[in-house]
C-alpha cells in the first residue's frame, strides 16, 4: 500500500516484508503539507512490529514534524529521534520535542462536561466565596480605619480641616436640594396613598400620624443613605480610583504619608456630619409634602397637621430615626473608599468597582435598617 505524492515528498507503506517496512523521504515541509495530510489520512499503520526508513528525507521543518509524529504515534516517534536512523541532530531534536509535545496533549484529560445544575451551584460557591473576601476585607479596612481616626484625634496637626470642609460643601450642601425634592415628593406620595385607603374605614385624620412615624423613623434617614450610596460612594470611589490608577497613592506613600489619613479619614468624618443634616431635611420635607396633600385633599390645615403631630407623635420616633443616620454614614464612606483602593490600572476597572461600590452600600443600608426595625421593635420603642 503506498502512493508516491510528488517528486519532492514520498510516503510508502511496504507491507509484503515481513514485518511491513515504511519509507519516508523528499522534502517534508508546509509547501507539501495538504498532499502529505491526505496521504496520511489514508494510511493505517498495523500495530504489530514496523521498520522504518527516514534516510531519504532530504527536509524536514515542524509541519513535517508533527505529520510523521501523527502518522506514526508518539512512542515510536520518540523512539525514531532517539535511535538517529540517519537523521541529522537537528531533526531528531524537532522530532523529539514534537513528540513530547504530543504526548502531552494526548495526556491531558478532555474537559469535563458539566450540567446547568453544577455550573449554577459553581457560581452559588463563587459568589460565596467573593461575599466573604469582601466581608473580611471590609472589616480589615474599618479596623485601620478607626485605628487612624484614634490616632489623629490627639493631633490637632493631622487634622485636614480644609479638606473635611470641602467634601462637607460637595457632600452634604451639594445635595440638599434633591435630597429634599425627593422626599417631598416621596412625602406626597405616602400621604395620598394613606389618605386614599384610610378614607374607606372613616381615619382620613390619621394620615398625618402614618406620614410623620413612615419618615420619622425609617423612609428619610432610608431614602436618604440611598441617595448618598449612589450620589456620594460614587464618587468616593471614582476619586480614589483615578489616583490609584494615575499612581497618585503611590507617590502619597512615597513621600512618607498615609493615605488613609489623607483620602480617607476627610471623607468618613464628611459623611458622619453630613448624613444626619440631611437626614433631618428630609424628615422636614417628606412631612411638608404629607401636609400639603392633607391640606389639598383632606382638608386638614397646616395649624391641624402641626397639633395632632404633638399629641400623636413623641420626639423617641426623631431619635430613633436620627441615630441610624451615622452609622448608614460610616457604612457608606468605607465602602465607596475601600472599592477606591481597589482599583487597578484601568478604566474598566474604575467603573466596575465604582457601580460595585453603590451596590454594596445600598444592600448594606437596607439589612441594616431592616435589623435596626427589627430590634426597635422588640424593645417596644
Amino acid at each position: 500500500m503506498g502512493d508516491t505524492l510528488d517528486t519532492a515528498a514520498t510516503l510508502h507503506l511496504d507491507t509484503t516484508s515481513n514485518p511491513p517496512h515504511l519509507h519516508a523521504g523528499g522534502d517534508w515541509t508546509l509547501p507539501h503539507y495538504g498532499k502529505l495530510k491526505n496521504q496520511i489520512a489514508a494510511i493505517r499503520l498495523p500495530a504489530a512490529p514496523l521498520n522504518i526508513s527516514v534516510a531519504q528525507l532530504t527536509a524536514l521543518d515542524t509541519s513535517g514534524a508533527v505529520l510523521l509524529a501523527e502518522l506514526l504515534g508518539a512512542p515510536r516517534a520518540r523512539e525514531l529521534a532517539q535511535d538517529g536512523s540517519g537523521l541529522p541532530a537537528a531533526w531528531r531534536s524537532l522530532l523529539a520535542t514534537v513528540a513530547q509535545a504530543l504526548e502531552q496533549t494526548s495526556a491531558a484529560p478532555p474537559p469535563a462536561k458539566h450540567g446547568w445544575i453544577s455550573d449554577l451551584l459553581a457560581r452559588i460557591g463563587a459568589a460565596m466565596v467573593g461575599l466573604r473576601a469582601n466581608t473580611v476585607a471590609l472589616l480589615g479596612f474599618t479596623g485601620l480605619t478607626l485605628q487612624t481616626l484614634a490616632g489623629s484625634l490627639l493631633r490637632p496637626s493631622r487634622w485636614r480641616l480644609t479638606a473635611t470642609v470641602a467634601q462637607i460643601e460637595q457632600t452634604g450642601l451639594d445635595a440638599v436640594p434633591i435630597v429634599a425634592l425627593l422626599t417631598f415628593m416621596v412625602g406626597a406620595v405616602i400621604a395620598f396613598l394613606g389618605a386614599t385607603v384610610l378614607a374607606n374605614f372613616g381615619a382620613s385624620i390619621y394620615t398625618v400620624d402614618l406620614v410623620a412615624f413612615s419618615f420619622l423613623r425609617e423612609f428619610a434617614v432610608l431614602l436618604t443613605a440611598i441617595l448618598m450610596a449612589g450620589r456620594t460612594a460614587s464618587a468616593f470611589t471614582a476619586q480614589i480610583g483615578s489616583m490609584k490608577a494615575n499612581e497618585e497613592i503611590d507617590a502619597i506613600r512615597a513621600l512618607g504619608l498615609d493615605p488613609l489619613q489623607m483620602l480617607v479619614l476627610p471623607r468618613v468624618l464628611t459623611l458622619l456630619v453630613a448624613m444626619p443634616a440631611l437626614t433631618f431635611v428630609a424628615m422636614m420635607s417628606g412631612m411638608l409634602g404629607g401636609a400639603m396633600v392633607c391640606a389639598l385633599t383632606l382638608d386638614i390645615s397646616p395649624t391641624m397637621f402641626m397639633t395632632l403631630l404633638q399629641q400623636d407623635v413623641g420626639i423617641r420616633h426623631f431619635w430613633l430615626g436620627m441615630c441610624k443616620a451615622p452609622l448608614f454614614a460610616f457604612v457608606i464612606a468605607l465602602i465607596g473608599c475601600l472599592e477606591g483602593f481597589k482599583v487597578s490600572g484601568s478604566a474598566q476597572s474604575v467603573g466596575q468597582h465604582t457601580t460595585s461600590s453603590v451596590v454594596q452600600s445600598i444592600f448594606l443600608v437596607i439589612l441594616l435598617d431592616a435589623v435596626a426595625a427589627l430590634f426597635f421593635m422588640e424593645m417596644g420603642w
